[in-house]
């Protein structure tokens, strides 16, 4: 399909496009209002500010979600497929960042939503160019792959370590210690070993405080196992694809030579 001409064009470019000063400018502009919304709906929620800036924070809400509509409605003019722009992610989540605005003026609550326009802030992948990198995801991701037997055995044996533990604090503990249940012990056991430790569980006896200290020394042992794991994955020599040329020599590399 043809780019949209004369006036369209220029929108588009100034919209769509990145590569140009105007572009680049505009998208720097878009994050920092997406930002400052985010900021003001935060600030709104706590008591004080509220209750002394209150309207104002509501005007500038108010005001934001105007430009956002009117950025929203230059996008689907200028683009060269509507529809497709407005099923795209983008925008839905364009649309879904003007919703909570308007929504807010009859059911004032909703306006905390807003919130979700920092999912807007994904357009910096296309200013900074992040595409460029997505080898190095890329990479992360086979490295996961190739490491997922061994995180799902370590997946595995640290499940049984908490259904075995949580087991046996329910037995050691029980209700009156607030171990009311397997599931609940079970609870107790992954909040240890991970090292949370919110505290709204805690055992009394010697006995069980001996087991939580035992759980709380194997957590810190293999909380970094996972990491180790990817890591390896990461750092081993890949064998190159057939065809393929030497980065240094620019000969072609046979498969199983390298």
């Amino acid at each position: 399909m043809n780019r949209p001409s004369g006036l369209r064009e220029q929108i588009y470019t100034i919209i769509f496009e990145a590569d140009t000063r105007a572009g680049w400018t505009f998208d720097l502009a878009l994050i920092f209002f997406i930002l400052l919304s985010v900021v003001l709906v935060m600030l709104d929620s706590i008591p004080g500010i509220h209750n002394d800036w209150g309207s104002v924070l509501l005007g500038a809400e108010l005001l934001i979600t105007a430009l956002f509509s009117i950025e929203y409605l230059l996008r689907l003019y200028c683009s060269r497929r509507p529809a497709r722009y407005a099923f795209s992610f983008y925008g839905i989540v364009d649309l879904l960042a003007i919703i909570p605005g308007y929504a807010s003026i009859f059911f004032p609550g909703l306006h905390f939503l807003s919130t979700v326009r920092i999912l807007r802030v994904l357009r910096i992948f296309r200013i900074l160019k992040m595409v460029q990198f997505m080898g190095e995801g890329s990479n992360l991701w086979q490295a996961l792959k190739r490491a997922r037997y061994k995180i799902t055995v370590f997946l595995t044996t640290v499940g049984t370590i908490v259904v075995f533990v949580g087991s046996l604090m329910y037995l050691i503990e029980g209700e009156q210690g607030g171990f009311t249940s397997i599931p609940k012990s079970i609870y107790w056991a992954i909040v240890t070993m991970t090292t949370v430790g919110y505290g709204d569980i805690a055992p009394r006896t010697p006995l069980g405080q001996m087991v939580a200290s035992l759980l709380m020394i194997i957590g810190y042992g293999i909380i970094a196992v996972p990491t180790g794991i990817v890591t390896s994955e990461m750092m081993r020599p890949q064998a190159p694809s057939p065809g393929a040329s030497c980065p240094c020599c620019g000969r072609k590399l046979e498969e199983g030579n390298t």
